[in-house]
């Protein structure tokens, strides 16, 4: 069966931001490292979406790029189950996010959550812009142009995958039905096969006439399990089959994934501007210091003061690092004071340097050949592009920009 049919596409990007911490290691790539067994995956670097806030510093982009993408391979995303591009590379984005402002209320945009959130968070900076309004629509362009089904995303992006669900509706309601639709249909439902086809024919009657709500299962079944359709084919289908038109631009779903907790330095989530983070390739000796230096419960003033570790900024990385057992272990001691902060600190130190070892062997490859990360962006820059113009020729036919 066709590798598309059978599995889910997910997309998601990550704003160009250099060497990334344990944050986002332990926040997203692992996350993308387990759908890209399962999944279709299309990963990208969102350099025009880094623009949107920090456009006045276009020096530093290039080397930020291949810095993450190193630390990306160097988690376990693979290329050859992954496909790994940098946005600015497939222009059908941008082209595709400027029809789709055509048809976007400006109402919308202005009431994106983060919108105002963001203008008075990121201090020092002029946001007055039109590429920070309209960045919620490039977003859903990066989306709906691999008719992606699922986007992994935390639950504070949850509205923007809503808005992208809004405009692929609205874009859908106004194109959605051409003058030969039925007969592209009829074409596509010839490649299911005849007896599938007459199987679909029975089926949509019984929906159209009888409302049987089996029926329309049995009709998604039918191209769900068609190796030779295309998307587009695939989608108009799905349209044919409930009477109406076809869904140009399939609505993604969110993915809800945990939220990351994982700590900074002093106790506060990991982040750059708190100034806090542990890199993912990081120097040894400033992250076993980084570590037994970190802030423990204030109650514990002396060797001999009793403590509380769910007041103490280290627990919170040894939820994600240490096994049950062992911290039981060392709840107790920290309780009773039989162990000082020093003893509870010194396992940490050593799992997090094993992790640190392993990414730093991992991104070793990469660090000596730099063009091997080119060639492998430029592979996934080619399967994007690819998967991008189709649906980009089938958007250019339905808008009426293609003259023949």
């Amino acid at each position: 069966m066709n590798d598309s049919v059978s599995r889910e596409r997910v997309l998601s990007g990550m704003r160009v931001t250099g060497r990334l911490h344990l944050g986002h290691y332990h926040g997203v790539l692992k996350n993308w490292v387990m759908l890209q067994e399962k999944c279709e995956s299309f990963y990208f670097v969102a350099d025009w979406h880094a623009l949107t806030t920090h456009y006045e510093e276009p020096g530093v982009m290039e080397r930020n790029v291949w810095e993450m993408v190193i630390d990306w391979l160097a988690s376990g995303v693979d290329p050859a189950k992954a496909t790994l591009f940098i946005q600015s590379r497939i222009p059908q984005h941008a082209e595709l996010h400027l029809l789709l402002s055509m048809v976007t209320p400006l109402g919308w945009l202005e009431r994106v959550p983060s919108f105002k959130d963001q203008q008075q968070k990121i201090k020092g900076r002029d946001l007055a812009t039109y590429g920070f309004l309209g960045y919620p629509v490039l977003q859903s362009a990066d989306i709906l142009i691999y008719r992606a089904s699922q986007v992994p995303v935390g639950e504070d992006q949850i509205p923007h995958i809503e808005l992208t669900r809004e405009i692929a509706r609205r874009f859908n309601r106004v194109f959605g039905k051409d003058a030969i639709f039925e007969e592209k249909a009829e074409q596509a439902l010839v490649k299911l096969g005849k007896k599938a086809a007459g199987q679909f024919r029975r089926h949509r009657r019984a929906w159209l006439q009888e409302g049987n709500a089996d029926a329309l299962s049995q009709m998604i079944a039918l191209i769900d399990k068609a190796a030779g359709l295309g998307d587009e084919e695939r989608e108009r289908l799905r349209g044919y089959s409930e009477g109406g038109g076809r869904s140009i631009l399939p609505e993604p779903k969110a993915l809800l994934t945990p939220a990351s907790k994982y700590p900074g330095v002093d106790g506060q989530k990991m982040s750059k501007s708190y100034d806090n983070q542990i890199n993912m390739r990081d120097d040894p000796d400033r992250v076993a210091n980084a570590l037994r230096t970190m802030p423990t419960d204030p109650a514990r003033q002396r060797r001999n003061d009793p403590g509380d570790p769910d007041k103490c900024p280290v627990w919170g990385l040894h939820k994600v690092y240490t096994d049950s057992a062992l911290q039981q272990k060392l709840a107790e001691g920290c309780r009773s004071a039989a162990i000082g902060c020093l003893d509870c600190k010194k396992p940490l130190v050593e799992i997090m340097l094993e992790e640190q070892a392993l990414l730093r062997a991992r991104a070793k490859p990469y660090e000596d050949d730099p063009g091997e990360v080119r060639r492998t962006i430029d592979a996934g820059c080619e399967r994007a592009m690819a998967v991008a113009e189709e649906t980009m020729q089938e958007v250019r036919d339905v808008v009426g920009t293609v003259y023949r």
